[in-house]
């Protein structure tokens, strides 16, 4: 660990001298020649545009292109929400086919006679394999009933941006940015009928992220519940592109698409309800059910126990835990150190929840909502269960992670149970965090037990444990100072712990992706100064 704090500095300064010399490069003439390097092809396969309806937010109200204003618009700068906007034509799938095609593809000449070389701020790796798949599937608007000139400029532009995709996707640091990135080389591929240029990379790239980021039950090793579905949409998106075109799907794309089928079976479609651990937002799945409905794809996932989470449930209730270990640094960056949080869905409604991720990197925020005090767990001496480091002086990856030591759960008719422990606070603390939750569904009571457990004799220290509510929850403290009253909609419930503190604090809760709103916690504080504390609490319904 010593010898990496003291690299660390030569790391950093190696590595922003590498970015530094890539960036120089590009903007040369050498790049230039080497993306260049295009075939007459002709743009002949082409894809509707309704298949990605799982991934585009389409706006009821259609705009005719002739009412928006371009003045000068590819001469803004920056990494604006709104100039990656613009850059990515995305926007494009939110146009009336009324429009004038002779403006849309005037538009897209604009943006070539601005953008014809590579720059930075325009043609960075995702926002350049978006604006292909734009391009591409918004055919009837951009390529349908254009000149000969045109077509060549077109034509050209899309292999242009393509190379600049193969040449760059080994840098790009982002897997999500990678999966993008492989369906656009896939799409020009299949679009202008280059297999070995262009589908033949574009499959075996793919094959080979997948075997990257998947573990030996094909499960992300991220852990991350919203990149399951992402991946699972992308490559839904490419099957049915590759059905379209008549070329046979490959083997590990359907095999992928069954596992990533099973986890959002297991996430989603079981619970329908959003589970907040990991890296996961709001994201209400209605739409993409419907997706696969049309498209006739079927999901089924009975286990209890998945990817490192625990889930029971019946038609009233549904308790979920996160009883999985830490991923490795590598697939960290989206990771949140809540292993043994929970959630209670009541109803379809949920009362104890995580407060979500917020993604933004560099961001204050991004790294609070890493930490173990936003979510329903332990947290000692303000310290979470996990410890990160800034690379790249952007992203934040695990430092130091946690296994889990024990786990094992109980699913009967009239009793449940979930029970693991883990390492987390081992080497700081000497302890082991170890958590069981029952739930007696006849008396609909939940109670848990935290125990923490030294395993060496050191000083005494502070804990605090969090139950996160959703927004909106009112919470109110008895006289007694005892128990909780939790005001949930139509249902009322009660916390207590007689033998800690009990308080409500405020927080912040960031479910709604990159954005935060006020929420509040249950919380049990105390001094641990024994071999083992056993925080007893419980949550009945009233």
């Amino acid at each position: 660990m010593l010898s990496n704090v003291i690299f660390r500095p030569f790391t950093y300064l190696a590595t922003l001298l590498n970015k530094k010399l890539r960036n120089i490069y590009r903007n040369s003439i050498l790049y230039e020649k080497k993306i260049s390097k295009t075939l007459n092809k002709n743009f002949q396969y082409k894809p509707s545009p309704h298949l990605l309806s799982s991934l585009i937010k389409y706006q009821n109200k259609k705009y005719k292109i002739e009412k928006l204003n371009f003045n000068s618009i590819w001469e803004r700068k920056g990494k604006s929400k709104e100039y990656q906007k613009l850059n990515n034509f995305f926007w494009f799938f939110s146009l009336d086919l009324k429009s004038s095609k002779k403006t849309v593809q005037g538009v897209i000449v604009d943006w070539i006679n601005n953008n014809n070389q590579y720059k930075k701020e325009s043609w960075e790796f995702d926002m350049t394999a978006k604006r292909i798949i734009s391009w591409l599937s918004n055919h009837q608007l951009t390529y349908d009933e254009s000149g000969k000139e045109y077509r060549s400029i077109f034509d050209l532009m899309i292999q242009k941006q393509t190379n600049h995709l193969i040449s760059e996707i080994k840098n790009s640091k982002n897997l999500d940015d990678k999966i993008i990135g492989c369906s656009a080389i896939i799409l020009t591929g299949l679009c202008y009928r280059i297999e070995k240029n262009y589908l033949i990379f574009g499959l075996n790239y793919l094959k080979k992220i997948t075997k990257f980021s998947t573990d030996n039950r094909s499960f992300l090793r991220s852990r991350n519940i919203r990149q399951q579905i992402l991946y699972l949409k992308y490559f839904i998106l490419i099957k049915e592109w590759l059905k379209e075109s008549q070329i046979e799907v490959p083997e590990h794309i359907e095999e992928s698409i069954y596992y990533f089928g099973q986890a959002y079976a297991f996430f989603w479609q079981n619970t329908t309800t959003d589970l907040l651990f990991n890296g996961n937002n709001i994201s209400n799945n209605q739409e993409f059910d419907n997706y696969l409905k049309r498209l006739g794809y079927k999901f089924k996932n009975e286990n209890i126990d998945y990817g490192g989470y625990t889930i029971l449930r019946n038609k009233k209730i549904c308790l979920a835990m996160d009883t999985g270990s830490s991923p490795d640094f590598k697939h960290s960056q989206d990771y949140q150190s809540g292993a043994l949080s929970f959630e209670i869905i009541s109803n379809g409604k949920k009362m104890i929840s995580n407060c979500g991720y917020y993604k933004r990197s560099n961001q204050k925020l991004n790294h609070l909502s890493k930490s173990s005090a936003t979510h329903s767990t332990l947290i000692i001496d303000d310290n979470s269960s996990c410890k990160f480091i800034k690379i790249n002086n952007d992203r934040l990856i695990l430092r130091s992670g946690l296994k889990i030591t024990q786990k094992n759960f109980v699913y009967e008719k009239n009793y449940w149970k979930i029970s693991a422990a883990h390492d987390g606070y081992l080497k700081k603390y000497n302890s082991v965090h170890k958590r069981d939750i029952e739930f007696y569904p006849e008396q609909m009571i939940f109670i848990g037990t935290d125990r923490i457990i030294r395993k060496k004799t050191s000083n005494n220290y502070r804990f605090e444990i969090r139950f996160h509510l959703e927004p909106g929850i009112k919470l109110m403290k008895t006289q007694d100072n005892k128990t909780i009253l939790i005001d949930l909609e139509e249902e009322g419930w009660k916390f207590t712990c007689n033998n800690y503190e009990i308080n409500i604090d405020n927080g912040l809760y960031f479910g709604n992706k990159n954005s935060y709103t006020d929420n509040q916690n249950i919380f049990i504080s105390g001094i641990s100064n024994n071999n083992e504390e056993n925080i007893k609490w419980e949550i009945k319904k009233i």
